[in-house]
C-alpha cells in the first residue's frame, strides 16, 4: 500500500522560498521608510521642533499644552526624544539633500578656498579684467582738452555787468553786419535778408529741443529765437573771465564759438546754468553742446568745477570722438597781453633860458600852421579821406562819419 503523505524535501523547499519572500518584503519595506524619512526628514524635523518647543513651555510654566502633557515626567521625555529626532533629521537632510542657496548642480562642485588660502595674483596668472576698462581720449578730442581745464571753486559774483562784456553783437570779423544777424544767417535755413545784412525771415532747427521754429523778425516774433551764448557770461565772469582783459571779454561775448540760435524758451530755462544743472532736452545735441563748451573755456582759460566737469566727462565718454573746436578770434584776443600800466615819467627841472647876448640872433619866427580841413567837411569813403590826408579820422576830427568807423572804436579809416 502506497502512502499518501507528500515527500518531505518537497515541503522543506516551499518553506523556504516563503520565507525569502518574506524576508523580501521586509527589505523592501525597511528600504521604502528609509527613502520616506529621508525625503521627509525636513518635515520630522520641523515636528520634532514644534514638540521639543511644546514641552519646554509645559515645564516651564508647569501647565498643560496643546499636547496635554499629563506629568512634567512625560514631557520631560517627550522634549528629550523630541531634540533628539529633530537633530538626527536635520543632519539627514543637510547631508542628503542640495544646499537651500544652491542648484542640484552646484551641490557637488568643490568648495572654493577660504580667504586665507586664495590664489595670490602673480605673473602666472594675470589680474582679472576691470568691468569697465577705461579708454585714453584721443588727442584733438574735447574729452581729451576736459582734463587741461582747471578745477576750481565758483568766485563770487560780485561786480559782474552785462556792460563788462563789451558792446553787444559787435561786428567782430568786419562784414559790416553785427553779430546776431550773422549767427541767425548761418544757423537758419531759407534765409531771407531784409537788405545785406538784416534776416528776415528763416527756418531754425532748434538745437535745444529737436523742433522747428518759424522764425520772423518783429516785435511779437522775434524772440521765438534767441541768440545763447553757449557758456553763459555770468557763469564765465565766476570762472576766471573778471581777469580778462576788456578786449578779451569783449570777443568772448561775440564770439561765434560761443554763439548758437536756439528757441526763446530753452535759453531762458537755461539762464546762465552751467553743465551741471542744466542740459539741451534734446540728448542727440548734448555731445556737440558740452564739446562747445570746453572748447570755449579751453580758448578763453575758463576753469571749471568739479560738479561741472564730472557732468561733462559722464556726456563726453559717451562720444570719445567729439572734436575740440577752435577760434581765430579767440586766439588773437588771447595773444595780446593786457598792457600795463604807464609808468609816470621822473620830472626833471627845466634848465634855465641862456639870456641872449648881443651877437645871439633872434629866433626865427614860427611857419603858419597848415590849414586844416573845414569843420563840414565830409568824406564818402576812406579812400577820400585817405586822399585828403585826413585818414585816420578820429571821434570829433572833422569828416568823421560813423560810415567811416565799421568796428565802432571811434577811429576811422584806420
Amino acid at each position: 500500500m502506497h502512502s499518501s503523505t507528500p515527500p518531505r524535501a518537497a515541503s522543506n523547499t516551499t518553506t523556504a522560498k516563503v520565507a525569502r519572500i518574506k524576508a523580501f518584503r521586509w527589505i523592501a519595506l525597511i528600504l521604502v521608510l528609509a527613502i520616506a524619512i529621508i525625503l521627509m526628514s525636513p518635515i520630522i524635523c520641523t515636528l520634532a521642533v514644534a514638540v521639543a518647543i511644546t514641552a519646554g513651555v509645559s515645564l516651564g510654566k508647569k501647565t498643560p499644552t496643546f499636547l496635554r502633557f499629563r506629568t512634567p515626567t512625560t514631557a520631560a521625555r517627550a522634549l528629550i526624544i523630541s531634540v533628539v529626532v529633530a537633530l538626527l533629521s536635520a543632519g539627514m537632510a543637510n547631508l542628503v539633500l542640495p544646499r537651500a542657496d544652491t542648484t542640484v548642480d552646484e551641490a557637488s562642485v568643490a568648495f572654493a578656498p577660504a580667504a586665507d588660502d586664495a590664489i595670490a595674483v602673480g605673473e602666472d596668472q594675470p589680474e582679472s579684467p576691470a568691468p569697465a576698462e577705461a579708454v585714453s581720449p584721443k588727442p584733438g578730442t574735447a574729452l581729451a582738452a576736459l582734463e587741461t581745464l582747471e578745477v576750481k571753486g565758483r568766485a563770487p559774483k560780485t561786480g559782474y555787468d552785462r556792460d563788462e562784456f563789451g558792446q553787444r553783437w559787435k561786428d567782430i570779423d568786419r562784414n559790416g553786419c553785427g553779430q546776431r544777424d550773422d549767427v541767425l544767417a548761418r544757423d537758419l535755413t531759407a534765409v531771407l535778408k531784409d537788405g545785406r545784412c538784416v534776416v528776415a525771415s528763416g527756418i531754425l532747427d532748434d538745437p535745444f529741443t529737436g523742433e522747428r521754429i518759424a522764425f520772423e523778425r518783429g516785435q511779437d516774433t522775434s524772440a521765438l529765437v534767441q541768440i545763447d551764448h553757449v557758456v553763459p557770461l555770468s557763469d564765465a565772469w565766476q570762472k576766471g573771465a573778471q581777469q580778462l582783459t576788456a578786449h578779451q571779454r569783449e570777443t568772448l561775448g561775440n564770439d561765434p564759438l560761443n554763439l548758437l540760435a536756439v528757441d526763446g524758451a530753452s535759453n531762458a530755462q537755461k539762464s546762465d546754468s552751467d553743465a551741471a544743472t542744466w542740459l539741451p532736452k534734446n540728448t542727440e545735441f548734448r555731445c556737440s553742446y558740452v564739446a562747445r563748451q570746453v572748447s570755449v573755456k579751453v580758448a578763453y582759460e575758463l576753469w571749471v568745477t568739479q560738479a561741472e566737469r564730472d557732468a561733462m566727462e559722464r556726456i563726453l565718454t559717451g562720444c570719445p570722438t567729439e572734436q575740440l573746436r577752435t577760434s581765430d578770434y579767440a586766439a588773437d584776443a588771447m595773444a595780446i597781453a593786457e598792457e600795463p600800466a604807464a609808468k609816470p615819467r621822473p620830472t626833471v627841472a627845466p634848465s634855465p633860458k641862456p639870456q641872449p647876448t648881443q651877437e645871439s640872433k633872434p629866433a626865427p619866427a614860427p611857419a603858419p600852421a597848415k590849414p586844416g580841413p573845414p569843420a563840414d567837411v565830409y568824406y564818402k569813403n576812406c579812400t577820400e579821406a585817405r586822399e585828403a590826408g585826413a585818414a585816420p579820422v578820429r571821434v570829433g576830427d572833422p569828416g568823421y562819419a560813423k560810415h567811416l568807423d565799421r568796428d565802432g572804436d571811434g577811429v576811422g579809416c584806420e
